[in-house]
């Protein structure tokens, strides 16, 4: 098998063992196998699931065996969850069992000075071919197969009985995510759960003993459902190997990166948690714009740029134009752009006349500020806002839009109709556009959920939808760098709305 053949085996094998399955709710070995039968019963799952424990019969409904070596079927992946000290046993019948790929959850390795521990479960991976995910890490999940061995419980009770739901998973989607960390990750499924942002794939690795960034990276890069690649890192121990890889990749798919650890307080906190050795920031700072990675500095930013990256296309420059129906949420958007400078051009001589002329006519409101950023007032309607976007996206000097999409006024009755007459403009043509939709009601909420359905990335306030266009302006320029951003957008297509389920 291929390299890339073995880490597709993690998220869609033929069958896999719960070495560890617990017959306790509140164990991580109940949960992974829970998760994992209910996936299967709704029929997502196609793989044959096992459980290991020694000391039991029956778990869910489900033949326990005292060994994976016992299962009398074939089984390619495992899962491992049990104390850090058997874990090179269990390993060890997952080699001479035929078992091509491991996520070991268990902690209790390196990360508090195991060191002899850890290695002695590495030396015996590489001895039967094996490939690890982890110690110490969260596991793993693909929305669109159902694996999933993340070992947090979906609800959580309350004391009058009901359920909440307390990590839910993300819908089927276009970003796959790579966590060093565990605990973001799982903060990461639950702020894009409750955002609408649909994920691929999800790992959580951990120490890393063997499978790493760069790994996936190289596996990612030719998944045909990932559009974009996230990922919070604390360390990166090869550093040339991920130079080479993300320098290839940044070609053909945008990289996010949170990486966490910048300042020695927390390089301390990463040490202590996944055992990674932060390093100089400015070490890392540099090899990120080397290979094109986008980088962030927060958690808003990484989902606000991987949103925009996977809905809509690279920018060809940094030339913005705003459309707006309130002067005030213009005008901090043209300070956002130039703030993080890009600019907020001056339009064509024959946009500016054809914006004249539609004055003349009546067609827009004769007071609207035609001249970048375009203001057409609380008169707007959602026919103006068609005919200013159409002129914006045809000018030769606008690169990208942030459409202020402000549905408050009286001349905007249907959001559904704005909405649908929008996105026909932005679809036909081939530049980036940000919404913001400012508001906490329910129209505000619905309208931003309704321009995401149509992928066009929509923000709650102005500076959010600059920063988003700001990641595409980035990405678009270091293509261009690289020569290959014209060839780029002729292959780029817009997302399925059919992957969804």
């Amino acid at each position: 098998m291929s390299a890339a053949q073995v880490i597709e085996t993690f998220f869609n094998p033929y069958a896999i063992a719960v070495i560890g399955a617990s017959r306790d709710p509140e164990k991580p070995g109940y949960v992974i196998l829970k998760n994992l039968l209910e996936n299967r019963k709704r029929g997502i799952l196609k793989s044959r699931i096992y459980a290991v424990n020694p000391k039991a019969t029956e778990i869910l409904g489900v033949k326990c065996f005292p060994s994976v070596k016992d299962i009398p079927e074939a089984v390619d992946s495992a899962v491992i969850v049990v104390p850090a000290k058997i874990v090179p046993h269990v390993l060890k019948d997952c080699g001479e069992k035929g078992v091509k790929a491991v996520v070991i959850i268990s902690a209790g390795f390196s990360e508090i000075g195991n060191v002899e521990l850890e290695e002695e479960v590495r030396n015996i991976a590489l001895k039967y071919g094996i490939r690890v995910i982890g110690p110490n890490c969260l596991g793993i999940y693909d929305a669109y197969t159902g694996m999933d061995t993340i070992f947090l419980p979906l609800t959580k009770k309350l004391r009058d009985g009901r359920e909440l739901i307390s990590a839910p998973r993300p819908e089927p989607g276009y970003i796959s995510m790579i966590s060093q960390s565990g605990a973001l990750g799982n903060a990461a499924l639950d702020y894009m759960a409750g955002e609408g942002i649909g994920i691929n794939k999800f790992v959580s690795y951990g120490n890393k003993i063997d499978v790493d960034e760069s790994d996936l990276l190289e596996y990612f890069v030719d998944d045909e459902k990932t559009r974009v690649i996230l990922m919070y890192l604390e360390n990166i121990k090869k550093g040339r190997k991920f130079i080479q890889i993300a320098s290839q990749v940044s070609l053909k798919k945008p990289i996010v990166v949170l990486k966490a650890g910048r300042t020695k307080a927390g390089a301390r906190a990463a040490a202590s948690h996944t055992a990674a050795l932060a390093g100089e920031d400015s070490i890392y700072d540099a090899a990120f714009k080397k290979t094109g990675v986008v980088r962030v500095y927060d958690m808003e930013e990484m989902f606000d740029a991987a949103k925009a990256l996977a809905y809509q296309p690279p920018a060809r420059g940094s030339r913005i134009s705003v459309l707006t129906d309130g002067g005030g949420a213009g005008v901090m958007a043209a300070d956002e752009i130039e703030v993080l400078d890009m600019k907020v051009t001056e339009l064509s001589d024959e946009t500016l006349k054809k914006f004249d002329e539609l004055k003349r006519k009546g067609v827009i409101v004769p007071f609207a500020v035609t001249e970048n950023p375009i203001d057409i007032t609380g008169s707007a309607t959602t026919e103006m806002y068609r005919i200013s976007l159409e002129l914006l996206l045809r000018d030769p000097k606008v690169d990208g839009v942030i459409l202020i999409a402000l549905h408050h006024i009286p001349g905007i009755p249907s959001i559904e109709e704005m909405v649908e007459k929008l996105s026909e403009v932005v679809w036909s043509h081939d530049k980036p556009v940000t919404v913001c939709v400012i508001g906490g009601s329910e129209a505000a909420a619905f309208l931003r959920r309704e321009f995401d359905k149509k992928f066009i990335p929509a923000y709650p306030s102005p500076e959010r939808a600059v920063r988003a266009m700001y990641a595409l302006v980035r990405y678009g320029m270091y293509l261009n760098k690289r020569s290959v951003l014209s060839e780029y957008l002729k292959s780029w297509k817009p997302c399925e709305t059919a992957m969804f389920r």
